[in-house]
């Protein structure tokens, strides 16, 4: 029996990351954030050497790690935040207020350091660690102690980040995927901020046992949402138009098991409007994919970039030894029987996000198959396909509760003496049209 099938058939610990699970890991606080897909043979680099992820197999999601020297050379380690670090640098935030230095005498003439690149080639070939290299680093500057406390810390962390960066072991959840996809590739999401999402959800009444239809043209981030909320219990239907499905590859990160992935379908439109056009309730016009969006893939290779150091896939080699460890397969085609009970009951909500298609021409096609007094969410990137789409359906008087709201963030810096709002944030996180579907009067008066 292969070492993939004990792992389905044994239970996991959410909270530990094994062998084949995706992980996120972020380096050097959000300097590079790399998914890869943990086995003996993946490797990570970090600058011109590549580091073995063997070490991060077992280990709770949330530990710190960082590069330190062995018998069979440099390779990662857990490492733990000591308390008489944090101790000492709360007595310096202490003293911040009696500080009187500044920093106007310094001058940088590249002449304060005294430890040359040859000491600490040295250093390194003698075993020191990257904490030992910036404690020589700091003792042999001439203007560390003239620096005030803020200073001496950017200087400390800047060293800290180039001589032994630290990499943390981050579980990929609907949050952490977003914000790593919006930071370094947000046209793959459809610039689909984090708050945008929470409130897609919230205005569709996502919740456990739910038949929550969506359309998805963002790599499957709504879908992973979508299933990660309903826990395993309810179901998320992936419909497309036409006969190629729209790619979902981000579900894979989320690591769900069996039964959550038995709840994510895929089902074409045509056979989820069909009992309608045969009761000429509503006659479906499908039309062909213009542009079908990329798929976002992670385990068959780096995509196209021009900076190497954020792309999210570049950075984590993955060998063939790990698509033996592939997680279970999400999106299988939904079952007729699955079908026919949607077709009798109606889906619970409908969530769109299709930033390179005509809102309405989706909505038209797809609120019908929703049961009635179900809420719906549509996100859209710019302000007019979703004005258009409201003004359509209020004219054709098929839903009330109509409102488009554009989500507003603002990141804080939280730190003693220095919490203030992020100097650089992202001032556009999309638009959304929510809504009520209503009984169709024509079908109404057929009835």
């Amino acid at each position: 029996m292969s070492s993939s099938n004990l792992q389905s058939e044994s239970p996991r610990n959410p909270r530990v990351a094994w062998e084949g699970c995706s992980v996120l890991l972020d380096i050097n606080d959000g300097d590079r954030l790399v998914f890869a897909r943990l086995s003996p043979a993946s490797t990570l680099k970090i600058g011109n050497k590549s580091y073995s992820l063997k070490p991060l197999i077992g280990r709770p999601f949330g530990s710190l790690f960082q590069i330190e020297s062995g018998d069979n050379g440099q390779h990662l380690a857990c490492v733990t935040p000591s308390r008489e670090e944090e101790t000492e640098e709360m007595k310096e935030e202490q003293v911040v207020k009696d500080e009187l230095r500044d920093n106007r005498a310094l001058v940088d003439n590249n002449k304060a350091q005294s430890l040359s690149s040859e000491d600490i080639d040295a250093m390194r070939s003698q075993g020191a660690t990257g904490d030992e290299i910036v404690e020589a680093l700091i003792a042999n500057s001439a203007t560390f102690e003239k620096k005030t406390v803020f200073s001496q810390e950017k200087y400390r962390l800047k060293k800290q980040k180039k001589y032994a960066p630290r990499v943390l072991l981050r579980r990929p959840f609907t949050r952490s995927i977003c914000e790593a996809y919006f930071k370094k590739f947000p046209a793959r999401i459809g610039f689909l901020r984090v708050d945008a999402l929470s409130l897609l959800l919230s205005f569709a009444n996502v919740t456990s046992n739910s038949d929550v239809l969506v359309f998805d043209m963002v790599g499957g981030l709504i879908t992973g949402a979508v299933a990660e909320r309903l826990g395993g219990k309810g179901s998320v239907c992936n419909t497309y138009l036409g006969s190629n499905p729209n790619p979902m590859e981000i579900v894979r990160m989320f690591n769900f098991d069996d039964e959550i992935c038995a709840r994510i379908m895929r089902s074409p439109l045509t056979d989820l409007a069909s009992s309608q056009v045969s009761n000429g309730e509503h006659e479906v016009t499908i039309k062909a994919q213009d542009e079908a969006s990329e798929p976002v893939n992670m385990d068959e290779g780096p995509l196209p970039s021009t900076d190497q150091s954020s792309d999210l896939n570049s950075e984590s080699i993955v060998s063939p030894l790990t698509k033996v460890l592939k997680c279970a397969k999400a999106g299988d085609k939904a079952p007729p029987e699955v079908v026919k009970s949607w077709k009798e009951n109606g889906f619970t909500s409908l969530i769109i996000a299709a930033p390179q298609s005509d809102a309405w021409g989706l909505v038209k096609d797809l609120l019908p198959l929703v049961a009635n007094s179900a809420p719906f969410a549509i996100y859209h990137q710019y302000l007019q396909p979703l004005a258009t789409c409201m003004h359509k359906l209020q004219l054709e008087k098929i839903a009330i509760s109509l409102q488009i709201s554009e989500p507003w963030l603002r990141e804080y810096q939280v730190l003693p003496s220095r919490t203030h709002p992020f100097m650089q944030m992202n001032a556009f996180g999309g638009y959304i049209l929510s809504g009520t579907k209503i009984c169709d009067v024509a079908h109404q008066q057929a009835i």
